[in-house]
């Protein structure tokens, strides 16, 4: 939709962004396990939790994880600017399916259908297949995905027109040694693109394969591109130990070349971590920055894939970090803690909060239902433009929830005023308000801390 302004939500800079007015919505995928039921876009009262709004998609099977809006602040961009696009629609892959829905938010409380990108023209157009993630980029759509067309891998990144929403085809002209992909995020100024791994669609279909982490054949490294010419430069390894970097967070002050990278676990303690990337001598490195111990645990209150290890791991399965680059947010889905750091000395984090809710073993209750012991943990994590509020969501992978929580995963979401770090009360849709699904991701009315890049200081 072609404006004759640009969108008001899209902001130049990650000053502007902070100090527009606050999200009154809030979008959340919801999946049904079982592939029985259609998966859901359930659209929540961001003040109260309310569930005002919700749509069913049209076929089974789909598993949604995670999706994005069409269009956002990097339509601002002075090399490829397209400022008179709007942010109207979210794009929401299926991961299970390989299918692409694009559903129109525009005056109306539920989202509406009016695409589906088959498997099909994924694949024959770009190669892929799994689509996982998706970015706004000043020139197109970028979608990962984590699989091939009919093949294993490798998977890469897929690109989609702003307006038609057609498949375009495969964004990476040469890919170099990269075979195992996940997240990818940009340092958009700078011309380079980062990338990160999780494994092949078969190493993650049917949860985690002991075999294959044990083996530390799940991925273990970041790739660094030019963004502009679409070429693989650098792969940098994180130790085989460190399995599966996954969520990329590059910092918002596009004057800056750093960001921050989750890594679930480590083989030989289950510990998980956070990690630095960085610039150093004209080429790029990593740091850990962040160490997250397993906590010990009887053998007893444990899931069979941990009662060998007699500890529950961290599993660090998303972070976020604010607009204003000061505060990360990390997710232990594993032990049931959200945690923040203060970063504005990115090589020197410090912990400044802790919230325990759900965990395998804890199952920490939250405030507005004492009493009611809760699965799952935080997972998903997304942070407001101006940083005050952080939205938590509980359910990670069909298969990774049966793994880790084989008694239920249940459903919640939950909402973190960051001024005192606690829960905010008011705020706590669970149980049958995503009517027998599992909520997944939670996407911000007019952009949130993750979804959105920005070409000035």
């Amino acid at each position: 939709m072609t404006l004759w302004t640009p969108d008001p939500t899209f902001y130049p800079s990650p000053r502007d962004a902070a100090s527009a007015p606050a999200e009154t919505r809030a979008y959340v995928a919801a999946f049904d396990r079982a592939g029985e039921r259609p998966d859901a876009l359930a659209v929540l009262d961001t003040a109260t939790g309310e569930v005002i709004g919700w749509t069913d998609l049209p076929y089974t099977g789909d598993e949604l994880h995670h999706f994005g809006w069409n269009a956002c602040s990097s339509a601002l961009c002075p090399y490829a600017p397209h400022p008179h696009v709007e942010r109207r629609y979210l794009i929401v892959p299926g991961l299970r399916s390989s299918r692409i829905y694009v559903y129109d938010t525009k005056d109306r409380v539920s989202p509406e259908l009016v695409k589906v990108i088959e498997a099909d023209e994924l694949g024959k157009r770009a190669g892929y297949s799994r689509p996982h993630t998706v970015h706004c980029g000043p020139e197109g759509l970028y979608v990962s995905a984590l699989g091939g067309y009919g093949e294993e891998g490798p998977g890469g990144i897929a690109v989609l027109d702003h307006t038609s929403f057609e498949v375009l085809g495969r964004w990476e002209v040469d890919r170099g040694p990269q075979y195992l992909a996940y997240d990818f995020w940009w340092h958009i100024n700078h011309d380079v693109l980062v990338t990160s791994e999780w494994g092949t669609p078969s190493m993650i279909e049917n949860g985690v394969v002991g075999e294959l982490l044990l083996g530390r054949k799940y991925g273990h490294r970041l790739h660094f591109w030019d963004l502009r010419r679409r070429r693989h430069l650098q792969e940098v390894d994180l130790g085989d130990q460190y399995q599966m970097p996954l969520e990329l967070r590059p910092a918002h002050d596009p004057t800056r070349k750093y960001g921050f990278v989750g890594v679930v676990t480590s083989v030989e303690d289950l510990s998980a971590s956070v990690w630095l990337w960085h610039e150093e001598g004209g080429r790029w490195a990593v740091r850990k920055v962040i160490d997250i111990p397993a906590e010990p645990a009887p053998p007893e209150a444990l899931p069979d894939v941990l009662k060998p290890f007699g500890a529950v791991p961290p599993l660090v399965t998303d972070i976020a970090l604010s607009v204003d680059d000061q505060q990360l947010y990390v997710s232990a889905w594993g032990t049931g803690e959200i945690k923040q750091f203060d970063v504005s000395d990115p090589f020197k984090p410090v912990e400044t909060g802790s919230l325990r809710i759900g965990g395998i073993v804890g199952r920490g209750e939250h405030p507005a239902r004492p009493g009611l012991p809760l699965s799952g943990g935080p997972q998903m994590v997304e942070v407001s433009r101006d940083g005050s509020r952080v939205y938590l969501t509980n359910s990670l992978y069909g298969s990774w929830d049966d793994q880790f929580y084989p008694d239920g995963v249940g459903a919640w979401a939950a909402k973190i005023d960051t001024a005192g770090f606690t829960f905010d009360t008011a705020f706590f849709p669970h149980g049958d308000d995503f009517r027998g699904l599992r909520p997944h991701q939670i996407r911000l009315q007019g952009g949130d801390a993750s979804s959105d890049s920005y070409c000035y200081p």
